[in-house]
């Protein structure tokens, strides 16, 4: 019978984890997928390749655990906000959502996502389920939170949620995404979740929405 790891083992563990999403993230960055090595990745994380197979048994499986990575925020945890008001809600958690894509990792992973995947039979193969993030978490406990208090009225906040989302990524991320130089100020990134948010308000309203 095999015993639960100690409370040590277990940071150790931790700590080991991050240390090769840091470097492989930067290696993925810098030389791409293809002449990312889990060797490479071992070296700059300061760990033996034994450690890190243990963790990654496969470089797309580290990749996909580097991209939601990116998308995690630790020390920023997005608390959820109230019911009662459902567009102020949704534009807290949009602004949350605009941040996340605004992070220079996020670009960056994702550009390599779309670049690498189509020579990569295993990167087309993983789901990386972006449902982990935070951001989207939260915004689902939200919907359903809701639709019990009887302030939004959404059946399938696993459809809702994303749809958000979308809206407001098809303004603030791709364009920057396809032209490097594309950005949005502050007031723009606020009116663009604004409108996203009174959209959602005007399908998934009630009366009691505020």
């Amino acid at each position: 019978m095999s015993r639960e790891p100690s409370a040590y083992h277990r940071r150790i563990a931790e700590a080991n984890r991050g240390a090769i999403l840091d470097a492989a993230t930067d290696l993925f960055l810098e030389l791409g997928y293809d002449r990312t090595s889990l060797a490479r990745v071992a070296s700059g994380a300061g760990v033996s390749k034994a450690t890190l197979f243990k963790q990654f048994p496969t470089k797309a499986e580290l990749f996909e655990a580097a991209v939601l990575a990116a998308g995690d925020a630790p020390g920023r945890e997005i608390a959820d906000p109230p019911t009662g008001d459902l567009h102020a809600g949704l534009v807290r958690l949009g602004l949350a959502y605009a941040e996340l894509l605004s992070r220079p990792r996020v670009r960056g992973l994702m550009r390599a996502v779309i670049a690498e995947s189509p020579r990569f039979p295993e990167l087309r193969e993983r789901t990386f389920d972006f449902g982990t993030l935070p951001v989207l978490a939260a915004l689902r406990r939200y919907l359903r939170a809701g639709n019990d208090a009887g302030t939004a009225r959404v059946d399938d906040p696993d459809t809702a949620a994303p749809q958000f989302l979308g809206m407001i990524a098809t303004v603030v991320f791709w364009p920057r995404l396809v032209h490097g130089d594309w950005s949005l100020g502050e007031e723009e990134t606020l009116r663009v979740v604004d409108e996203a948010a009174r959209t959602m308000v005007a399908r998934y309203g009630t009366a009691g929405s505020a």
